[in-house]
């Protein structure tokens, strides 16, 4: 991390952590009629309530925030990060292990509503949701990513990971994008496959790209990925979560490009 977004991390997670929960969920301008939904890992518990508060205090506000962990971690949640359940906020146990759980119980239970994803070791914005939502708005039938890569090949080829091209540009569309979940990504009603929740299929075909997964059911779908035009600035990593990452394998040892072709290979996609 820069010097200088260590700094600015660092006052945010200070500034947050020091309001109460009903300085954090006070009247705002409007609540959004949107679900915000993720999930976090054992060596992130203790960090993931600066991720809650910053979604908690944003500009407009979510319907709900839902947490889903695995069970294994019942009984052992940290006081800051339970005094913060409520009417915005709330905690629920599955027993899925693997990433996709961030979305796919959130599917089954909520299949009319806008879903917004994000990931439990980053600072949102307070205009971020507020952002998201207004792409949605100019564009209801797309998934909004404010983060995307596109699959990229060269003479037929699919290209490693690490050269899959980066979209810097806004209000950018193409079959070939995909939502990276990090910046967060609103997902509309019945926008993915219905086999999206199938967990033997994801486990077998994509079990640590959930990213991946989704692309290929929003692809089945007919569903495009968009960039919108505008959005908040970017997240900060909250300091002292990054010592486990789905990236170390999925990146370094080229995963991803093994998890796409298997997704490419058994539902034939063609982009």
């Amino acid at each position: 991390m820069k010097p200088k977004n260590f700094i600015r991390s660092a006052f945010k997670m200070l500034t947050l952590r020091q309001k109460s929960l009903p300085q954090l969920i006070k009247k705002t301008e409007k609540v959004l009629p949107v679900i915000v939904t993720l999930t976090t890992i054992p060596s992130r518990i203790n960090k993931v309530d600066i991720t809650i508060r910053s979604v908690l205090n944003q500009e407009h506000r979510p319907e709900r925030i839902i947490l889903w962990l695995n069970h294994e971690l019942r009984g052992k949640l940290p006081q800051q990060l339970t005094e913060l359940e409520g009417e915005s906020f709330q905690i629920n146990f599955r027993d899925l292990t693997s990433s996709h759980r961030k979305l796919i119980f959130a599917l089954q239970e909520y299949p009319d509503h806008l879903l917004v994803t994000c990931d439990d070791d980053l600072i949102y914005h307070p205009q971020w949701l507020k952002k998201l939502y207004a792409a949605h708005l100019q564009h209801p039938k797309d998934i909004i990513a404010n983060s995307c890569r596109k699959i990229t090949y060269q003479e037929g080829n699919l290209m490693p990971y690490k050269e899959w091209e980066v979209i810097k540009g806004k209000g950018v569309t193409d079959p070939r994008l995909v939502p990276i979940g990090f910046a967060g990504v609103l997902y509309p009603p019945n926008s993915l496959y219905q086999e999206a929740t199938n967990s033997e299929l994801f486990m077998k075909l994509a079990p640590r790209a959930d990213d991946l997964w989704f692309k290929a059911m929003a692809s089945l779908q007919g569903f495009q990925i968009r960039k919108p035009e505008s959005q908040a600035p970017r997240p900060l990593h909250v300091i002292g979560s990054q010592g486990v990452s789905l990236s170390q394998g999925n990146v370094d040892q080229d995963m991803n490009r093994k998890q796409w072709q298997a997704l490419v290979e058994y539902y034939k996609l063609e982009l």
